[in-house]
């Protein structure tokens, strides 16, 4: 490599023009998957407190929302769902007529060119919010599977094109494959929160959600944030288990993680940009410390940059309404 004066690494910043061309990393409206909180009702817009900008919705409003950002080239988003009812065993979470499996029926119905991704999880839908069945003051692993499975089944049966369970339950990702196999949904794919560690990030999630656990933490599920190479026999046992695509959750200050999941499994990486990052963001841009703007582009792209292929993203819309002029 030539020296200083023949090597002058300003020749290719001097222009946005020619900093376009030698830009090494994008991202796109169509690499990111925008998620949605879905409530009962009609007419129903709720803000999130902790979450400027994001808001629950019935699903009338919802069909707005994803309207809006199938035409700004987003291609999919990502359903949680939030009933008027829960109970110990979270039994709205696997009902046929459940929230969000009426959602996804809407939304296919009326958007059948957007790609539909559901929450299989039971922490939304329980009582106590856990992600599955309490026995002896901690989450039955093997019982909760069974649910989980029923559960990606009606969102299936719905229309739901990837199901993504999020409980990080052992065994989940292959008992789930096998029931969608069973019940005739052999192409619907599994996005599996493969890599989801147990993080400070979520509070404002769980504010959306309503999942705020009554009594404990999630520690025995999720992953311990000083581990990687934990991560990658997670990663590659849900692969094994029949996983299309693996999560790595949070983002941001897992982007090491991203990049050896990736060159570990060569399958499609998909990075969650969680509230907490999102809304740490968003808090400083009011306060006026930082441009709001140009800090949730730099957040993508450094998720991109670390081998992300696709992000899910509270932003996503006001990133693709920037691109859309």
């Amino acid at each position: 490599m030539p020296r200083f004066p023949a090597f002058r690494a300003r020749r290719l910043r001097r222009s946005e023009p020619m900093r376009a061309l030698v830009r090494e990393t994008e991202v796109r409206p169509q690499d990111l998957i925008l998620p949605l909180f879905v409530v009962e009702g009609e007419g129903v817009r709720r803000p999130v407190a902790s979450m400027a900008g994001v808001e629950q919705t019935s699903a009338d409003e919802l069909v707005r929302d994803a309207e809006e950002a199938l035409r700004l080239g987003i291609p999919a988003v990502l359903l949680f769902g939030i009933p008027d009812h829960k109970d110990e065993a979270g039994t709205q979470g696997y009902a046929e007529e459940g929230v969000v499996q009426r959602a996804v029926r809407r939304l296919k119905a009326e958007l059948p060119e957007l790609l539909v991704m559901t929450d299989v999880c039971l922490c939304e839908y329980t009582s106590h919010g856990h992600c599955g069945l309490i026995r002896a003051g901690d989450v039955d692993n093997d019982s909760t599977v069974e649910l989980l499975a029923r559960m990606a089944v009606t969102h299936a049966a719905a229309g739901a094109d990837v199901v993504a369970p999020s409980d990080m339950m052992d065994g989940r990702v292959g008992a789930i494959r096998g029931a969608l196999d069973g019940a005739g949904f052999p192409q619907t794919a599994i996005l599996s929160y493969a890599v989801k560690y147990a993080s400070a990030f979520y509070g404002p999630f769980r504010d959306a959600a309503g999942s705020t656990p009554e009594f404990g933490d999630r520690r025995t599920a999720q992953m311990d944030p000083a581990n990687v190479r934990e991560a990658l026999r997670e990663a590659r046992q849900d692969v094994e288990e029949g996983a299309d695509i693996v999560m790595v959750k949070p983002a941001l200050a897992y982007l090491d993680v991203i990049h050896r999941v990736k060159e570990a499994t060569g399958y499609p990486v998909c990075a969650y940009h969680v509230s907490g990052e999102y809304a740490m963001i968003q808090a400083a841009a009011e306060r006026g410390w930082i441009d709001g703007p140009r800090a949730h582009r730099e957040a993508l792209t450094s998720i991109r940059r670390a081998g992300a292929d696709m992000i899910i993203s509270y932003w996503a819309r006001q990133f693709a309404r920037e691109q859309d002029g």
